[in-house]
């Protein structure tokens, strides 16, 4: 979203359906596009308008330039990497530039995964402006008042997901809310609590204006975000921004819907597609080379059979330590191999990866929201909020229950909820996300927890907690500033 580079829109036929491939290398300074979603001719009507909402998905799971590999976007499992590395999730066995880096938080000003997240942030904040300002600018009566308010709805519930890893990664960012270069161009970055005022903001309209079914996505499938989607990551925001009592009631409502969302009993069902877990997924294409019916962040991921030795990705020795006895995420979520005496053990939520890959016969969609999540969010506002220690051991037994674990004790004291709500998400939400990486830094702790881990000697200073803003970006937009001491 900041930069002088245009912003390329290439609209691909595929069969009946229309979708959008974003293109930009640099995303705040943008030269008007010859072609742009804004024209009349796109939202001329229901179906057309319909399939540049889906063209904005698309990018979501794809990334780059449809790359679709697990480091080509944010939402392609960028953030899963990332925020895994730099936190004490996963530990990366190569010595050498790239993925090193942010594992030994020793990031470096130039960076392309951080580059990375910027742009494909921006990119997806860019689609979601352009289907908001041209459903409002189209005058055609075949553009119905349903459809408006749903795509409306969708791309500002897009633009808030998007925000949000930006401020979670970069900090202070650029708050772009249309297409207009001349209004974008030389934008400064605001204070991050002003852009979650607008996350808030843009999940309030979308909750309102989406259905609270999965009827938009036609098949019926879990794949495009609906008024619970939008519920459930107010709930998170809500949490992150010190709103306690409003996270546990939009955390309670989600809850509350038990004929959309249970928690499935089977771990290994948890992350398949339409999972009754699931609040919304992103659908990968199953034509797509390398990845094919392969989630991106799994193909990456996963271990690779034929790698000799230790495969790049593996759970670190900080993490594994949190898993009780008999704690079915250990068994169920992450595979061991045997690598010169040494059992090592890899993340494993996701079944399919490199190795058994193939074209079509999707099992497993990319998870982005679920439910667990909600009952580990009411937890937290429940104590922190209101003190409410029943309440909140209550939410944790649930997700204990289901990973085969006995009950807290009713007598624990706030101190030991905190540390036990702490322990209870870094188990089951390990290596998804970057919700660890983020927990540390909202909670305060991730000086105290990273500077002593001896991959990460000698810790170079907490500075490093947020990513370097792109040179280039600077470069090209004079009034953007850099993180401190980068």
């Amino acid at each position: 979203m900041m930069i002088k580079r245009s912003l390329n829109i290439y609209v691909c036929l595929v069969g009946l359906s229309m979708f959008f491939c974003f293109s930009c290398k640099k995303l705040i300074n943008i030269p008007e596009p010859i072609t742009t979603t804004t024209t009349t001719k796109i939202f001329s009507n229901d179906s057309q308008a319909s399939s540049a909402m889906a063209g904005v998905f698309t990018q979501l799971i794809n990334g780059i330039d449809g790359a679709s590999q697990g480091h080509s976007g944010f939402s392609t499992g960028l953030s899963t990497l990332l925020g895994s590395l730099c936190a004490d999730e996963l530990t990366y066995y190569n010595q050498g530039p790239g993925w090193y880096i942010y594992n030994t938080n020793k990031l470096l000003v130039e960076d392309s995964y951080s580059y990375t997240i910027w742009v494909t942030t921006y990119n997806s904040i860019y689609g979601a402006n352009d289907i908001i300002e041209g459903i409002q600018a189209s005058t055609s009566s075949k553009l119905t008042a349903s459809v408006r308010t749903r795509l409306t709805g969708e791309a500002k519930f897009v633009r808030a997901f998007s925000y949000f890893y930006l401020v979670n990664f970069f900090g202070d960012v650029p708050l772009a809310l249309t297409v207009d270069f001349n209004k974008t161009g030389n934008m400064t970055r605001i204070p991050k609590a002003e852009v979650y005022k607008q996350i808030i903001k843009d999940l309030i309209d979308a909750k309102s204006a989406l259905g609270a079914d999965f009827a938009s996505s036609k098949t019926g499938e879990r794949i495009r975000p609906n008024k619970w989607a939008a519920t459930a990551l107010l709930a998170r925001t809500y949490l992150y921004t010190g709103a306690y009592a409003e996270a546990a009631a939009q955390a309670t409502e989600v809850i509350a819907q038990s004929g959309l969302f249970q928690l499935k009993t089977d771990l290994n069902d948890v992350f398949l597609m339409n999972s009754t877990e699931a609040i919304w997924q992103l659908q990968q294409n199953p034509s797509f080379e390398p990845h094919r019916n392969a989630t991106p962040e799994a193909y990456t991921l996963l271990p690779n059979i034929a790698t000799v030795g230790e495969y790049p990705f593996r759970i670190s020795d900080q993490l594994n330590p949190v898993f009780e006895l008999k704690d079915k995420r250990k068994t169920d979520w992450q595979m061991s191999r045997v690598v010169n005496g040494k059992t090592l053990y890899y993340p494993y939520k996701y079944k399919i990866g490199m190795d058994n890959s193939t074209v079509g016969n999707i099992t497993e969609y990319y998870m982005v929201l679920r439910l667990a999540e909600q009952y580990l969010i009411r937890a937290e506002a429940s104590v922190l909020g209101s003190s409410q220690l029943d309440l909140a051991i209550a939410d944790l037994n649930v997700i204990r229950h289901r990973a085969g674990l006995d009950d807290l004790p009713a007598t624990l004291s706030r101190d030991e909820v905190i540390a036990a709500i702490e322990k209870e998400r870094r188990a089951e939400l390990f290596a998804e996300w970057g919700h660890r990486w983020f927990d540390l830094k909202r909670t305060g702790r991730a000086h105290d927890v990273l500077s002593v881990i001896p991959i990460k000697q000698p810790w170079r200073g907490d500075y490093q907690l947020l990513f370097p803003i792109p040179p280039s970006e600077i470069l090209n937009n004079h009034n953007l500033s850099q993180n401190p001491v980068y």
